[in-house]
């Protein structure tokens, strides 16, 4: 059985509901899987005045030395400015002690998003996300064309090649759709059966 982490930052439940999503998909091909979020950095006043949504049944993460339990690796966290947010890049920028130590190379790695609009930089911010865990040695695996989801352009819809996404608007009114929440439940099957191959 592989031992997944969903590690996430999200400031609306947005990519909260995917973390969960992607959890899903992971558990249902036979892994074991943690959901943890990483800390919250922005100023409490800028918190409160935002609206951050600051309730929630996941727990943070307890360090980065905590990553190297785990045979697969998937990151969640929404773009600014087309690119991974501070909050999620600040927790990477303390694992140079795990990088110097080779602790994840060979794991498995995906990322997943969420933007405001739809080309509000969601490829980016996978890459942005992806490149932390390239050089950490992990083994990317992106969402693939196997989910049909991806196919038809009827209705608006994130997912990516390079990771499920779900778009929230401006105000962060809209929620994942299912088609964005089957993205990420493929990813999180597809990245727990790559782990088992690997591991298992």
């Amino acid at each position: 059985m592989a031992k997944i982490l969903v590690l996430y930052y999200s400031s609306y439940g947005h990519i909260e509901q995917m973390a969960d999503a992607v959890a899903e998909g992971a558990r249902a091909a036979g892994a074991e899987v943690d959901i943890r979020r990483v800390a919250e950095t922005a100023p409490a006043e800028v918190v409160k005045a935002a609206h951050f949504k600051t309730d929630t049944a996941h727990p943070e993460i307890e360090s980065p030395d905590a990553l190297t339990a785990y045979d697969a690796i998937i990151v969640g966290a929404p773009t600014r400015y087309g690119r991974m947010p501070s909050q999620m890049a600040a927790f990477w920028d303390t694992t140079g002690g795990v990088w110097a130590k080779g602790g994840l190379v060979g794991k498995v790695g995906g990322a997943f998003t969420s933007t405001a609009t739809q080309h509000g930089g969601q490829e980016t911010t996978l890459f942005s996300t992806i490149t932390n865990l390239l050089h950490h040695g992990l083994i990317i695996v992106g969402l693939d064309y196997g989910f049909e989801g991806h196919q038809g352009v009827t209705e608006v819809a994130g997912n990516t090649p390079y990771g499920a996404s779900t778009i929230a608007d401006g105000d962060g009114s809209r929620q994942p759709s299912e088609k964005e929440l089957a993205g990420a439940r493929y990813q999180g099957g597809k990245i727990a059966q790559v782990a088992a191959k690997l591991f298992g």
